[in-house]
């Protein structure tokens, strides 16, 4: 059905509208406590331990800091990928293929709203 149509109705771009404000709510709480965590704002401590083990934690600490650091940064990544595909429904661009100029499918739409790309195309690459 989708190979006939040009673009989504009022409706259904209403509806992906919906889910991606949805989506970048729950990812701006994930970019939250990611920050948090690498920010040490809920720090722990090791002040009273072993030298040693404190040593340990300070290594595990470093590498688990710098893993989140990379989650957040893929985090806002995702939510600016959000954020411009609700710019693309205001513009009545949203679901186009940017290669193909054709419609990409509802079903891959909803598993991946930001998407600019039909499956076609994404082989393709």
């Amino acid at each position: 059905m989708s190979e006939n149509k040009i673009n989504y109705s009022e409706k259904e771009l209403e509806d992906f509208k919906s889910l991606i404000e949805e989506k970048i709510e729950i990812a701006n709480e994930d970019l939250r406590l990611l920050k948090s965590a690498y920010s040490n704002v809920s720090d722990n401590g090791t002040d009273d331990t072993s030298p040693t083990f404190k040593a340990f934690e300070e290594g595990s600490s470093t590498l688990s800091k710098d893993e989140n650091m990379k989650l957040a940064f893929r985090q806002e990544k995702f939510i600016r990928n959000l954020s411009n595909a609700l710019i693309r429904i205001e513009n009545r661009t949203y679901g186009l293929c940017r290669v193909t100029g054709k419609l990409i499918s509802k079903e891959r739409l909803t598993l991946v709203p930001h998407a600019t790309l039909s499956i076609e195309a994404k082989r393709a690459q």
